[in-house]
Order: structure tokens, then sequence, then C-alpha cells
């Protein structure tokens, strides 16, 4: 681990959703992230992927959520932050991309509207000064016919512009840390790519820390330094790109990978993981995958691991850390 203190550190996070029935969405989850990195998030729906996400915004209600853990962002404990410095540091420390652009922004209002709106919120600028930046940042996301976009409504842009005008929206602010929940899901293959470079060149260029929610191992590759797979609300396995990619340690990042399609696969039968994905609400007594695992032993089905730096993978370049009793070497 670097010397230099990290720009992200989440600290034994956990929140449990509460009503009729109380849903355990995230247990024990922590990692660091440092500025000008890109974590990717990696795992089926309901892992606790965008939970995650909106847990450092803090967006879910205080009356129906139970959290405990460290969440700090450039120096902010952010759990206790109370509500007027959390409208500061929204959009302004951490910004984010959501998943559907059309429902995030506000459908009576255009979208140059909205950004100066963000802009004069953070930033003691006038009116003119932040509709300027505010062109500049859609130019800078590279919208065709800025000045044009700029007194558009959300629904009279394509999928791919309402994206860029998101991530436009995200950035008005030069926030330290972006997280980005799935910004590709909704739309077409030659447009996904476009954004993701997009995303990766926009990270570079300001230095900020990305993280990156995806269930597409192929956009994480593209996009990230080090990927944290999610499973029941847990993180299974921790690992550079490389390291996650080609020397999988956690049976559920081997089942992962080995069912994702490409042109290798034309003519063969899909692969899939057995089983289904735990109900949060009734969770194992042990490891969250045991009940899928084909390694599974008593031990898994009994005894929850937690996520360490794994000792039988100390001879790799880069040893992954991962919740796991029977490693995969």
């Amino acid at each position: 681990m670097s010397a230099i203190k990290p720009l992200v550190s989440v600290e034994h996070l956990s929140l449990a959703f509460t009503g009729n029935r109380k849903a355990q969405a995230l247990t024990d989850v922590s990692f660091h992230l440092h500025a000008g990195e890109v974590l990717g998030l990696l795992g089926e729906s309901g892992s606790g992927k965008s939970v995650t996400l909106r847990t450092l915004l803090r967006l879910h209600s205080e009356r129906t959520t139970q959290i405990s853990g460290l969440i700090t962002v450039d120096g902010l404990d952010v759990l206790a932050l109370n509500s007027r410095a959390l409208q500061a540091y929204r959009g302004a420390t951490t910004s984010m991309i959501f998943q559907e652009p059309g429902l995030a922004f506000d459908p009576v209002y255009t979208i140059g509207q909205q950004i100066v709106e963000v802009i004069l919120a953070h930033e003691a600028v006038n009116h003119s000064v932040a509709r300027h930046r505010a062109l500049e940042m859609l130019d800078r996301v590279q919208i065709p016919q800025a000045r044009r976009r700029f007194d558009a409504y959300p629904h009279e842009l394509s999928g791919g512009m309402r994206q860029r005008a998101m991530i436009a929206l995200a950035l008005a602010c030069k926030p330290k840390l972006l997280l980005a929940d799935e910004p590709t899901t909704a739309l077409d293959a030659t447009v996904q790519i476009q954004i993701l470079l997009l995303l990766r060149e926009l990270q570079k260029e300001t230095g900020m820390a990305v993280i990156f929610v995806t269930h597409d191992i192929g956009a994480a590759v593209e996009i990230a330094d080090r990927i944290a797979v999610m499973y029941g609300g847990r993180i299974a396995e921790e690992n550079a790109v490389a390291g996650i990619v080609q020397h999988p340690s956690h049976p559920y990042t081997a089942g992962l990978l080995g069912a994702t399609v490409d042109s290798s696969h034309r003519g063969k039968p899909l692969i899939s993981i057995p089983g289904s994905p735990p109900n949060l609400a009734n969770l194992p007594p042990g490891c969250p995958f045991a009940p899928r695992c084909t390694s599974a032993s008593d031990q898994c089905r009994t005894e929850c691991p937690s996520v360490v730096e794994s000792p039988a993978h100390a001879d790799l370049a880069s040893p992954p850390r991962l919740a796991c009793w029977h490693p995969i070497r």
C-alpha cells in the first residue's frame, strides 16, 4: 500500500435497510482509493455496488437505514456531516453520474440551466461566469453544437447525448471523487465505447479518483486500475485489473469471467453460474456464495471469511485481497 494518504477510505462499512423486514445490503466493506485512481466495482445485480455508491453520497433515507463503519473522503468524515456540510460535499467534493440520465435530469429545465444551477450552488460566481463554465463543460464532453444543446430539454437529446450532459453536470464543480453508476448500461455498443474513452480521458486530465460500477468485465478492464468484485453485499475479491483477469482467485470471480461472452464463444453454449444471488433479508450463515460454489466445504457454510491479503498467492506480482476459505490457485 502506498505511503501517500488515500483520498477515499471506507472501513468496515455495513448498511441495512429496515422496515417490515431487515435487509443487510452491505457487510464489512473496506477499500481505499488514491487521487487519480479508478476502482471498478463488479458483480451481479443486487451485489451491493450501487448501494455502496449511494452510501458514499449519503443518499439513502436515514429513517429506513442503519449504517455503521467509517467513510472518509478528502479528510471529511462523510457519515458525520450535518445537512449543510453534506450539501456542500455533494457535487463539489464528490459527484455522481447516475445510471439513467433521463431520470436524473429534471425534465422541466434545460440542460444548461441545470448545470448553471449546480455551479452557482457551490461556487461564488455570477450567472454569466456560471453560464460560460457550463458551455465549456458541454464542449469538453464533446457534445456537438454545445450552444444549441445548452438550451435543449433532456427529452430532446439522444441517450448518448444525455449521458455526456450528465458527465458535464457531474464534473461542473471539479470534484475530487467521481462515482459512476453503470453509466453505459442503456447505450448501444458504439456509444458505450465512446463514453468509456471519454470518462478515462477526463479522469486522466483532471486527476480525480473514480469509482466505476458495472456488471460488464469488459467495461471494467477498459477503464479501471483495480477491480473489487462484490457478492451478497460483501467484497469477495480485490486486485489490480491484470490480476483479476489473469489469476481470478475467488470462485465467484472465476464464474463471472467464465460467463463473459466474446467472439471465441461463437457456436458454443453459454456458461452460467448455477443458482441465484442470496436473499439479503435472509443471508446464509457462512459465505454468501457457498450455496452456489462447487468448492464449498462445511466451513464455508458455517463461517464467513474476512477479506485479507491471500497468503496462498504471496508469490504473485499482485496478490489479491479476498474472502474465501478455498481460493483458486
